[in-house]
């Protein structure tokens, strides 16, 4: 059992970069658990003291992207603004994460239809984790007064805030070659404001 925290979270990062590079190349089921060990640079036997099937490391895949993204809003959004700037923040930081981890991305998406049908609820229950994220940011500038939203609409602007930062990764054969990420986000930002039409819009 390995019990330094350390080299934990290390040898999960090489498991997870190896995997993302094969699953991307060969695909999820063509790709053998032999593989992933030797591309990340340790023992077939030194990979099973971490997972105990395939299927786990695409665990770690989505557990990576979630983990990333509840971090790195941490990291960005300061207590002493208002809601409709912690929104943006959130928006920025979130499109970044998917900017930075495209490959991820692209492969937990491609692949979760490789997993069990037991298992999915798993994957699906980190996905509307991480929209209940921006639906709590939202709701906080309904409180304050600086948006007019149903609950249904909060819950359905806070999933297209997901699809349009996904689309940054599913769609960048189209996408790159005309914007920057910068770019890109400050669009998207503008195209959300328009749609939640914020009531202190007029003064931003």
């Amino acid at each position: 059992m390995v019990k330094d925290e350390k080299l934990i979270q290390k040898r999960r990062e090489q498991m997870i970069k190896a995997a993302v590079s094969l699953f991307k190349e060969k695909g999820f089921h063509r790709t053998t658990t032999r593989e992933i060990a030797r591309v990340a640079g340790f023992s077939i036997g030194t990979l099973y003291e971490y997972i105990r099937k395939k299927e786990d490391v695409l665990y770690l895949v989505c557990d990576s992207i979630y983990d990333e993204v509840r971090e790195r809003l941490e990291e960005q959004l300061k207590p002493d603004i208002t809601g409709i700037e912690r929104l943006r923040q959130a928006l920025h930081a979130f499109y970044h994460v998917m900017d930075d981890m495209q490959d991820e991305v692209l492969v937990m998406y491609q692949e979760a239809k490789s997993l069990p049908r037991e298992t999915l609820p798993y994957v699906l229950k980190k996905e509307l984790g991480m929209a209940e994220i921006f639906e709590r940011l939202i709701e906080e500038c309904v409180t304050e007064g600086k948006l007019r939203l149903t609950e249904d609409e909060i819950y359905g602007a806070a999933h297209n805030i997901l699809v349009q930062g996904q689309m940054w990764t599913f769609r960048r054969w189209a996408l790159h070659s005309h914007y920057s990420i910068e770019e890109y986000t400050k669009m998207q930002e503008g195209f959300l404001m328009q749609a939640l039409n914020p009531i202190e819009a007029k003064n931003v």
